[in-house]
């Protein structure tokens, strides 16, 4: 591939092929995964040219330890939930609800405030005697199944830049996604499905958008694709004159062929094969995708266990288990037939649609505990049942905690990155344990403390991949998800 070269009027012009122009560009298609098949074709193997004319040699992933995991289903919680309310009892905050004190609630920021206790009744459960509150009755019964990290914390206390960085590891945009890397990593195990799913909420996807699922400076065969939950689940899959499949069949079959035959006497001409790979890709998914969303083959108690006959809720924000239950559902459809990583998102739009509780806590908790207690319940229960959790790693957080101080009229919380909450469950994770500690009114990690950074490793660890060695070279470095500081295995969460 040659490299870009620039006129007197600063624009770009090719000395390769259109195709090789339109990658180094950054161009590419957009979620269903057609560089899958390009990477197969050796398409991003070849020696690639930078500015420098040095040769580089193109990035190849080192092999994967052997491990029981094969799959990674994360569940976010936009907004950023409240671990005092949830999972990380604090009983000295409770003692001293509305007491004055000094707190950073923004960076440099150290302001008077008033604590507010929850008001949420917490018991240990489980032979672990792990906390959880009432908030989450379903879940409750599962804490023996759970690996608790109550020590994490970021750089950002921003929407935007922590979501980034929670899902890429860099506050900024134009970073692979934890998805992507993890695809990169470990390769498909289904060539007609994406390797990498997104779902998002219906009220809305997260503020910064698709940087959250993006492969960055990858290829494009790395990047999520977004799944709908109902309808088509990928727009513009269908064909808009009706044609009948086995039609379309033929006339793909026959237009690749003659593609085929015009490549054999033009092996540099790489457009013909990025052709035949879209239109392969594109008729299989037309297939595979929705059968791997219908759950018309579930049974009636599955579907009842994920909450999915549940009626909507009074609340005019709140939506109910269905939805979220929904997607939790064909997230286990779709890790059963090889997808290795599927990402949900729960909560969208601003503030209270979803965890983002500013104007209430109590309501904010009212409204989204119980869309997605019943469903993550069922979720670890069916992947037991089927012996998938062994070789499935589910992660649970958003992009931070709260405070523990009350913000405004409505008993609201405010964004805290200083300390907050994921838990892990699956293969490879020590189940009913509590690790880590914020201090004693919750508001910033204290003991096991650890950086996000370290929570990416210790992932990509449970799937078999080592952090210093996953790299893919950019812009002069071997890139890392974790970045350019050594992180630390939590190796209190792992078995």
């Amino acid at each position: 591939m040659k490299p870009l070269r620039f006129n007197s009027n600063n624009s770009p012009v090719c000395t390769g092929s259109r195709r090789q122009f339109l990658w180094q560009m950054g161009a590419g298609f957009s979620g269903v995964a057609l560089t899958a098949l390009l990477d197969q074709d050796g398409f991003f193997n070849p020696k690639v040219m930078a500015a420098t004319q040095q040769p580089i040699t193109s990035a190849v992933p080192p092999p994967p330890i052997r491990r029981k995991i094969k799959s990674c289903i994360f569940l976010f919680m936009y907004g950023g939930p409240s671990q005092m309310d949830l999972f990380d009892y604090k009983p000295e905050l409770q003692k001293r609800d509305g007491q004055t004190v000094n707190l950073e609630l923004r960076r440099r920021d150290v302001k008077p405030g008033k604590l507010l206790a929850s008001r949420r009744s917490f018991k240990r459960h489980g032979q672990s005697g792990l906390w959880c509150s009432d908030a989450f009755p379903h879940l409750a019964g599962k804490m023996d199944k759970l690996a608790v990290i109550r020590s994490l914390y970021s750089d950002s206390f921003a929407h935007g830049s922590a979501m980034l960085q929670m899902n890429s590891g860099r506050i900024t945009q134009g970073y692979p996604s934890i998805g992507s890397w993890l695809a990169y990593g470990l390769g498909s195990a289904n060539q007609d499905l994406p390797g990498y799913v997104v779902m998002l909420d219906p009220r809305g996807g997260p503020i910064s958008g698709a940087a959250n699922w993006s492969s960055g400076f990858m290829p494009a065969a790395y990047q999520g694709t977004v799944f709908r939950s109902s309808g088509q689940p990928v727009l513009n899959l269908s064909s808009s004159t009706g044609m009948p499949s086995a039609m379309q069949r033929d006339l793909i079959t026959s237009a690749n062929q003659l593609n085929a035959d015009h490549l054999a006497s033009r092996p540099g001409y790489s457009e013909l094969q990025a052709r035949i790979a879209n239109y392969e890709l594109a008729f299989q998914l037309q297939t595979t995708a929705p059968e791997a969303l219908d759950l018309t083959h579930e049974t009636a108690t599955i579907r009842e266990s994920y909450g999915l006959n549940d009626p909507k809720p009074d609340h005019p924000l709140a939506l109910g288990p269905a939805p979220f239950g929904r997607q939790c559902l064909i997230a286990r459809r779709l890790v059963e037939r090889g997808v290795r990583f599927v990402q949900i998102y729960h909560g969208g739009g601003h503030q209270q649609q979803n965890w983002d509780a500013h104007n209430g806590v109590e309501e904010n908790l009212t409204i989204h505990c119980p869309e997605v207690d019943k469903p993550i319940t069922a979720l670890l229960t069916d992947l037991e049942q089927r012996g998938l959790l062994d070789e499935t790693l589910v992660v649970w957080g958003g992009e931070f905690g709260r405070q523990p101080v009350v913000q405004g009229e409505g008993n609201g919380r405010d964004h805290n990155p200083k300390g907050f909450t994921y838990f892990l469950a699956g293969g490879g994770v020590k189940a009913g344990t509590a690790y880590g500690e914020t201090d004693e009114l919750g508001h910033e990690a204290v003991t096991n403390r650890h950086h996000i950074r370290d929570l990416h490793a210790t992932i990509l660890h449970l799937m078999g991949l080592d952090h210093h060695k996953l790299t893919y070279f950019y812009g002069g470095l071997n890139q890392k998800l974790t970045g350019v500081i050594d992180p630390e295995l939590i190796k209190g969460v792992l078995a």
